[in-house]
């Protein structure tokens, strides 16, 4: 049985295939499944933005195949693990918690880097030229945290 792991952003076509495809990259895919799902419904079944998998290729990481989808409350039931970019993904994921232990698997994606410091990875949809290189380079320094967490912790 595998550890299975979300990560959430807001259209699932930026930030969250992103981090998808670094976290498994680094995880053994015999033990770890790595998934991703957006709190909007806007991209559902498309594939990531053109940038995310430009930057993930330039990083010899494949996420062109990834579709978009919504995250849903059987997300909870089907993952071990759910990680978000910012503060907003946390409040609408969290929203659809309905137990305690349902909102213990969310956590803010770079309180790993800075713990309870509450810091958003920055939407680079409508930003900065290099604003996906930045993404990815935060993405890839946080997922190497979790990915050697999430080993040691699951051997």
């Amino acid at each position: 049985m595998s550890i299975k792991i979300l990560m959430v952003c807001l259209g699932n076509i930026c930030r969250s295939p992103l981090a998808e495809g670094i976290l498994a990259s680094k995880l053994p895919k015999n033990k770890f499944a790595v998934d991703s799902a957006g709190t909007g419904s806007w991209h559902i079944g498309h594939s990531p933005d053109v940038r995310s998998i430009a930057v993930a290729k330039n990083n010899k990481i494949n996420i062109s195949n990834q579709k978009g989808r919504q995250f849903s409350k059987s997300d909870f039931d089907s993952y071990d693990y759910i990680f978000v970019m910012d503060n907003s993904n946390y409040e609408n994921v969290i929203e659809l918690a309905e137990t305690q232990d349902q909102k213990e698997k969310v956590q803010l994606i770079l309180n790993e880097l800075f713990p309870n410091e509450n810091v958003d990875v920055p939407d680079p949809y409508f930003g900065l030229p290099n604003g996906f290189e930045i993404v990815y380079n935060m993405l890839d320094e946080v997922c190497e945290v979790i990915a050697k967490k999430l080993i040691a912790k699951h051997q």
